[in-house]
């Protein structure tokens, strides 16, 4: 049964890559572009959120694609980590289930996990 998981281990990581990658940069784009139904309007140009919406439509698009993934992701998780600690955890509760922070912690991670492991098969880029 080993066998089965070995062989499947870096197709399953490819698609995680590219599926973190690509629902981050949804995120970024739906912020930044008003669309995917965005129910919090375009954040004034300039501003944290908007940094951060940049850091998220770059940074996922690249992490989707393996390019520069390491770097795109180390930079992605440290976004999310700022996120949690700055507008999550200052909430009433500090655990990520009380305080609406689940996603931030879990990209962060994700993306922790990406950076240390690099692009894997299926990248237009080997890191």
């Amino acid at each position: 049964m080993g066998t089965f998981f070995t062989l499947l281990a870096e197709p399953a990581y490819a698609a995680f890559r590219m599926l973190v990658g690509a629902m981050f940069a949804m995120h970024g784009a739906q912020s930044l572009f008003d669309v995917l139904g965005n129910a919090h309007g375009v954040p004034p140009t300039g501003s944290q959120i908007w940094v951060g919406k940049i850091i998220e439509l770059g940074c996922g698009t690249l992490v989707a694609i393996g390019l520069f993934s390491r770097y795109a992701a180390f930079l992605a998780s440290g976004t999310m980590a700022v996120a949690f600690w700055q507008f999550h955890f200052k909430k009433a509760a500090p655990l990520p289930i009380e305080n609406g922070g689940e996603m931030a912690v879990l990209y962060c991670f994700a993306f922790l996990v990406i950076a240390t492991k690099g692009s894997g098969i299926l990248a237009l880029r080997k890191d």
